[in-house]
């Protein structure tokens, strides 16, 4: 009996410790506000975006692809909710999430639940991810990949990317990709018998006139004249 007795009082010490949490009212309003807030999909695409990085409202834009005034139209309430922050550099608003307590822990568990990881943790630096775009382009020389199609893709904003990659190759993007063009339609001319207009095509040219001009223009000499001049068995 005493021992019973001494449970259920320690069971009402339970409950009302439970209470009195519950009754603080202003910690669950402000817990479930900021749930509120990520309770939009791009919003909480937003911030694990700004999570990693500070961007502003039209690198963000380009890329999640949205709007610049849908991206200012859901910063304006994560700000307004407390999980971002905002500097002005120069003529434009820099945002990040803000250094928190909520928001330390608000990113972890936002990965957990979504099943992704830090690109930290990944390794992927800048450096890394230009690399894999380099990769990328040089495996998809027949097609033509945009700046706003890459940054999407590798979440590098276009400015980053242009930069970075200008950095590390020694030159633009455009003028690197069309070395490789270049470079791939004389492997293909003398290693095999394919057309110029199938060669065009192989290494994104839609026009055959567009593709002898720019061979021309790195070799000196038009494509049929390079074939001509290193023949095979040479």
């Amino acid at each position: 009996m005493h021992d019973g007795h001494v449970h259920f009082k320690g069971q009402e010490e339970s409950v009302h410790q439970l209470q009195l949490m519950l009754n603080e009212k202003g910690r669950f309003e402000g817990a479930a506000a900021l749930f509120q807030v990520l309770a939009d999909p791009n919003r909480l695409r937003l911030f694990w975006v700004l999570c990693h990085r500070e961007e502003c409202v039209l690198n963000l834009g380009q890329i999640m692809n949205m709007s610049s005034p849908a991206v200012s139209h859901h910063l304006k309430i994560m700000k307004d909710g407390g999980l971002i922050e905002s500097r002005r550099v120069g003529k434009e608003v820099h945002y990040r999430v803000a250094d928190v307590p909520a928001c330390r822990l608000l990113h972890p568990m936002a990965e957990g639940v979504l099943e992704i990881s830090c690109p930290q943790e990944q390794d992927m630096s800048d450096s890394r991810i230009i690399q894999r775009v380099h990769d990328h382009l040089v495996e998809n020389l027949h097609q033509r990949l945009t700046i706003e199609t890459l940054s999407r893709q590798f979440l590098l904003n276009p400015t980053t990317l242009k930069t970075k990659f200008q950095q590390i190759y020694g030159m633009s993007m455009a003028a690197h990709v069309k070395k490789h063009r270049m470079e791939k339609a004389a492997q293909l001319i003398l290693a095999t018998d394919e057309t110029m207009e199938s060669i065009a095509k192989m290494v994104g040219f839609t026009s055959q006139s567009r593709f002898a001009d720019a061979f021309r223009e790195h070799y000196g000499m038009l494509p049929s004249e390079y074939r001509k001049n290193n023949p095979a068995d040479a």
